[in-house]
């Protein structure tokens, strides 16, 4: 298997992985896939951050990493927003999702990144470090159960003194 930055030519393959990653998932709007084009066209784009992982030149799987800001009355700071995380369903349970999760803390770390928040299911997320978000005092913007609002720090401390409400980009509402 390679992992590697998405390119022009990926995004039809990419639109189906993921279209077919999230089929079948109940806790979903199954539009996964528009909001990745949308981020792809928004300031808070991050090449390096989307990557596709191949077997025999398939593209089988996809994450996107961007960038959100956390206000609080005082203060904004910097982090960033996994959102999807896909892989297709024949080649899931193999590993290749937290492949590519892994890979993105890396390159996020390399250029400066010191935190990742999620939504997402709260058994999963923790075997990669993921904290509940309200331990550090991160609240996100809906109504939705706390275990499964998650926040990592991918350099010690990287959290230290963060805390308010995260700022998705605006395409996250489209």
């Amino acid at each position: 298997m390679t992992i590697r930055e998405e390119n022009k030519n990926d995004h039809k393959e990419v639109f189906n992985v993921i279209e077919k990653a999230f089929k079948n998932e109940e806790f979903t709007d199954h539009k996964e896939q528009f909001l990745v084009e949308r981020l792809r066209k928004s300031d808070a784009f991050i090449p390096e951050l989307s990557l596709v992982a191949e077997i025999d030149g398939e593209i089988v799987g996809h994450i996107l990493v961007t960038k959100l800001r956390i206000k609080n009355k005082a203060n904004e700071f910097d982090s960033l927003a996994l959102a999807p995380v896909s892989v297709i369903p024949k080649f899931q349970g193999k590993g290749i999702g937290g492949k590519l999760i892994l890979e993105s803390h890396k390159i996020a770390k390399e250029i400066g990144y010191k935190s990742i928040i999620l939504l997402g299911h709260e058994k999963y997320y923790p075997k990669f470090g993921y904290k509940q978000a309200d331990k550090f005092g991160i609240e996100l913007p809906f109504d939705v159960p706390k275990e499964n609002c998650m926040t990592i720090e991918l350099i010690e401390n990287g959290l230290n003194g963060v805390s308010g409400m995260v700022e998705y980009p605006k395409e996250f509402n489209e």
